[in-house]
C-alpha cells in the first residue's frame, strides 16, 4: 500500500472518490513530496497552531480566498471547543458551555491557513432545534471541507446516522472525528470500533480527539489536509519556518544553560557539562527535522565542528582586552558557542550542508560580541544562575540577526 493510499484510507468512503480525482490531478513528481509531509506534521495542539499561521501567508499569495472548514455535528460535541482550539485569535473565541444548544448561530474564523466555521447542533428537536438544524447544515453546503464531530460518550444513534448521510449527501469532502476519547481511555478501542461499526466504516477513519485537550487535533489537520492538495503545499512552504522556530527554541533553552555551566570555575568552554548539553541539544535539533540520529552520533556531531577550539581561541583573545569580567566573557562565550552548534546542527539536518570553520568562526564573534553588549546591565558582580540564565535567553531572542548569525524564528 502506498503512502497516499494508507492516508486516503483513513477517510469515509464518500469522501474517497472526491479527494482522489483532487489527488490525481497533482503531478506524480509532486505527489511524493506532499505525502512525505503529510506524514510529518506535528500532533501537538499548539504546534500545530504555529504551522497553521506560518502557511497562511502562502496560501494568500498563491491561492487567494482561504478554504472554509466547516465543523457541523450534534448539540454538545464540543464543537465550539475544537472551533477554539483552531481559531487565531482570543478575540474570536467561541462561548463554550455544558449546556447543549450554547451556539445558536454558526460563526467564522481565521484559523491561520484555513477559515474555520462553528455551527450549531444539527440533532435538535422542535421548532428552534430545525432552524438550527437548517443553520448547520446551509454552512455545511458553502463550506469546502467538513469536519463531522460526534461524542465517544454519547455514542452514535439513530440521529447521528440521520445526520452522517445527511452530511455525505452533500458530495463535500469530509472526516469524521471522535470527540471526548479521554473520558473513555479504558474503554477506547471497543468505543470506536462501535461508533465506526455503527456508521459502515473502519475504525481507522473514525478520528479520536479531545478539543479539550487538543489531542490528535494534529491527526485531524492532516485528514482534513488530505482533502486540498493546495492546502498541504502551503503547510509544506511553511514547514521550514516552522522547525526553524522550534529548533531556535532548543537552542536558546541550551544556550541560556551553557551559560549556566560556564560560571563554575571549570576549564572554559569544552568540559563534559557542556558537552552534555550541546549533545542533547544536537538530538533534539535531529528530532524536530525528522533526522534519524543516536545519543553517540550526536555526540560525535558536537565534538566534530570544533567550536571547543573556537571558544578557547576567543576566549584568551577577548580575556587580554580587559573591562569584561571573567565570568561574563565566559558565559557569553559558551552560549555563542551553543547557539552556533545549533545553527550548525539545523542546516545539516536540513539540507545536508556543512558550514566552514570560518564561518562557524565569524559567527561565533559577532554573536558573542552582540551578547557582551546586550548583558553589560548585569555589571561586574556575578549574578544568580537563573538571573543569568533568564538574561540569556532573553537577550538571544532580542538579537538584530545578520547573514552571519541564526535568525531568532
Amino acid at each position: 500500500m502506498s503512502q497516499f493510499d494508507a492516508l486516503l484510507k483513513k477517510l469515509p468512503p464518500e469522501t474517497r472518490a472526491v479527494i482522489q480525482a483532487l489527488w490525481d490531478s497533482v503531478p506524480a513528481s509532486q505527489r511524493g513530496n506532499l505525502i512525505s509531509l503529510l506524514r510529518s506534521m506535528p500532533d501537538d495542539a499548539s504546534l500545530m497552531r504555529l504551522l497553521l499561521s506560518l502557511s497562511a501567508q502562502q496560501w494568500k499569495q498563491s491561492f487567494g480566498a482561504k478554504q472554509r472548514v466547516a465543523i457541523i455535528g450534534p448539540a454538545n460535541t464540543g464543537k465550539s471547543t475544537l472551533y477554539n482550539q483552531l481559531v487565531q485569535s482570543k478575540e474570536d473565541k467561541a462561548l463554550v458551555s455544558p449546556v447543549p444548544g450554547t451556539t445558536r448561530v454558526t460563526q467564522q474564523a481565521d484559523a491561520g491557513l484555513f477559515q474555520v466555521i462553528d455551527t450549531p447542533g444539527a440533532d435538535a428537536a422542535g421548532e428552534t432545534g430545525r432552524l438550527e438544524r437548517e443553520l448547520a447544515l446551509a454552512a455545511a453546503a458553502g463550506a469546502d471541507i467538513l469536519i463531522l464531530l460526534f461524542d465517544a460518550v454519547q455514542g452514535i444513534k439513530q440521529a447521528e446516522l440521520d445526520l452522517y448521510g445527511q452530511v455525505a449527501a452533500l458530495g463535500k469532502p469530509f472526516v469524521v472525528a471522535l470527540n471526548k476519547i479521554d473520558l473513555v481511555r479504558r474503554e477506547k478501542a471497543a468505543v470506536i470500533q462501535n461508533a465506526a461499526g455503527t456508521l459502515g466504516l473502519e475504525a481507522e477513519q473514525v478520528i479520536p480527539i479531545s478539543a479539550s485537550r487538543g489531542e490528535n487535533l494534529g491527526q485531524l489537520i492532516t485528514a482534513v489536509a488530505v482533502a486540498e492538495p493546495a492546502l498541504v503545499t502551503a503547510l509544506g512552504v511553511a514547514l521550514p519556518q516552522y522547525r526553524w522556530q522550534l529548533a531556535w527554541r532548543n537552542i536558546a533553552s541550551s544556550a541560556s544553560i551553557a551559560a549556566v555551566i560556564a560560571l563554575t570555575p571549570l576549564p572554559v568552554i569544552d568540559f563534559a557539562p557542556l558537552l552534555v548539553t550541546q549533545t542533547v541539544m544536537v538530538l533534539g535539533i535531529a528530532r524536530i527535522y525528522a533526522y534519524q540520529i543516536t545519543l553517540e552520533r550526536a555526540r560525535e556531531l558536537a565534538v566534530t565542528f570544533g567550536l571547543g577550539l573556537i571558544g578557547r581561541t576567543l576566549f584568551a583573545q577577548l580575556s587580554k582586552l580587559g573591562g569584561v569580567p571573567g565570568w561574563l566573557l565566559a558565559s557569553a562565550i559558551a552560549a555563542s558557542t551553543t547557539v552556533v552548534m545549533g545553527v550548525a546542527a539545523a542546516a545539516w539536518f536540513e539540507r545536508g550542508e556543512r558550514l566552514s570553520r570560518d564561518r562557524l568562526d565569524r559567527m561565533t564573534r559577532a554573536l558573542t560580541a552582540q551578547l557582551l553588549d546586550m548583558l553589560r546591565h548585569l555589571g561586574r558582580r556575578r549574578p544568580g544562575r537563573e538571573a543569568l540564565r533568564r538574561s540569556v535567553e532573553e537577550a538571544l531572542n532580542k538579537l538584530d540577526l545578520d547573514e552571519d548569525t541564526p535568525p531568532a524564528g
